[in-house]
């Protein structure tokens, strides 16, 4: 099957999807910066947030579908059995548990900006990869290079400063984050071919599986955190919830369902983008010149995965094996 055809049996056009996929890349960029604030202004960790913002987000689009299907007899997705749903559940919502963790963990240890660079900046090479040996998706010359140039961007970012202002512990949870961030990325693409997937679906039981998951770890580490301003610690709670989790996850599935691989990854690098932004200009982060050396490499090597993907798509090589 095609990629023109898995888009029409999916029912959402490939420009709307790629809509989607920017609106969810700018709203993540913001996720961090937001965790980064409840982290200075309590004790809360990196497992309890995730719980929080995984739990709070499938109570938002549960009840969002509810209202969906009051409004219509059926969804416009074709019906899956369960036992064919659940695998798909599960899967995504491990890889969606390990992800967000890992990041918070990232962005605790080593800030911001770097931890959210090295995650998105790796991503997009682990999807590269992945889509090659798991759907024959193209890599050619120039993905290899960019390949090559991230991983180089990649050894700059944590070794130029001797640790200074990079954490490996931190380096290690953005590629850990960045590994469950191309699976979940590859997966969505992997069911969403064929036009069965219904996104929707996906994402809210998804999340229940991650609050799950997460609950006995939160429990242990602390569930309620400890801070001088409690409202203000909320107000960032309920916000991380509802715009880079509920509306930006929602937004991203139905999205990577029908666009490519290695174009998702390259639009969600607005994500870094808006976070180091934020992290330079509001959280007061110094940028250290490896650091920008390290972050502009890694940035160009996946700008040149998109390069490599248009000449591609011009030879007929976008198309996707049946």
């Amino acid at each position: 099957m095609s990629t023109a055809e898995s888009d029409a049996a999916s029912g959402l056009s490939v420009g709307r999807g790629l809509f989607y996929l920017i609106v969810a890349g700018t709203a993540w960029g913001t996720a961090g910066a937001a965790a980064a604030l409840v982290f200075r202004a309590s004790d809360m960790g990196p497992v309890s947030l995730s719980f929080w913002r995984c739990a709070g987000g499938f109570v938002l689009l549960y009840a969002v579908r509810l209202v969906r299907a009051r409004r219509r007899s059926a969804y416009a997705a074709v019906s899956v059995p369960l036992r064919q749903r659940l695998p798909r559940i599960v899967a995504t919502g491990v890889a969606l548990a390990v992800f967000q963790t890992a990041y918070f963990a990232a962005v605790e240890s080593t800030g911001l900006a770097v931890g959210t660079v090295v995650t998105m900046g790796a991503g997009p090479v682990l999807i590269a990869i992945g889509a090659r040996l798991t759907m024959g998706e193209r890599l050619g010359g120039g993905g290899i290079v960019a390949v090559a140039g991230a991983l180089a961007g990649l050894v700059v970012l944590v070794l130029g400063d001797g640790g200074a202002s990079v954490r490996p512990a931190g380096v290690g949870w953005g590629l850990l984050s960045a590994a469950a961030y191309a699976t979940m990325t590859l997966l969505t693409r992997w069911w969403g071919r064929d036009g069965s997937a219904d996104s929707s679906d996906t994402t809210v039981w998804s999340f229940a599986v991650v609050s799950v998951c997460l609950l006995p770890l939160a429990a242990v580490e602390g569930l309620v955190p400890h801070a001088a301003d409690p409202a203000r610690t909320g107000i960032f709670l309920l916000y991380i919830v509802v715009i880079p989790t509920a509306v930006a996850y929602a937004l991203y599935f139905a999205g990577a369902a029908v666009i490519r691989s290695a174009t998702v990854s390259v639009i969600t690098l607005l994500e870094p983008l808006s976070a180091a932004v934020i992290a330079v200009l509001l959280l007061g982060e110094a940028l250290t010149v490896p650091t920008v050396l390290g972050t502009l490499l890694m940035l160009a090597a996946v700008t040149g995965l998109a390069a490599a993907e248009t000449v591609l798509a011009g030879r007929g090589g976008a198309r996707v094996p049946s």
